[in-house]
């Protein structure tokens, strides 16, 4: 059994073999589309991590709007201070990102997300308040694009973490 709630380490070759819910129920930690996990566990075995991330990218490109709601449902409703983030003018930092975050998701009615894969901690808390303040500019449909690619990233990301090896 893989287990519950987390994305790190359980192995291509232990994903490939436990059993279908398992493998469901793990997937879900990534993205939260029913559709999209079930897609994913069920071409399983994946030679190597490359096929399993191309497979991903594909069932996310393929999401339907409604589809890319009930993921973006599953993540996280409220910021959580990043890690990196220390220094003169964090608070303040963090206070404009919880009013950016609660306009986003006034505006765009879903929570922002951002994958923030090669970014070092240190960077984080600007590059989210970049592109929230920019994101904010974008019309609705526009923002779609942005937040189902940015989804899509954040998927690529979880998953290639849950199909790490420890051996």
């Amino acid at each position: 059994m893989l287990p519950q709630g987390r994305t790190a380490g359980v192995g291509l070759d232990r994903f490939n073999t436990v059993p279908r819910d398992d493998a469901e129920a793990a997937l879900l930690t990534c993205c939260g589309c029913e559709r999209w996990a079930q897609r994913i566990a069920a071409h399983r075995p994946y030679p190597d991590l490359e096929s399993l991330l191309a497979a991903s990218d594909e069932a996310c490109y393929d999401l339907t709007p409604s589809e890319v709601d009930e993921a973006l449902a599953r993540e996280s409703v409220s910021p959580r201070p990043l890690a990196g983030a220390r220094g003169p003018g964090t608070l303040a930092a963090h206070t404009a990102l919880r009013a950016a975050h609660a306009e986003y998701e006034r505006r765009f009615r879903h929570v922002f997300v951002i994958c923030l894969d090669g970014y070092r901690e240190d960077e984080q808390l600007d590059q989210v308040l970049s592109a929230i303040r920019t994101r904010l500019g974008n019309d609705v449909d526009e923002e779609r694009v942005v937040t189902a690619d940015e989804l899509r990233r954040l998927t690529r990301g979880r998953l290639a973490r849950l199909a790490a090896s420890h051996r």
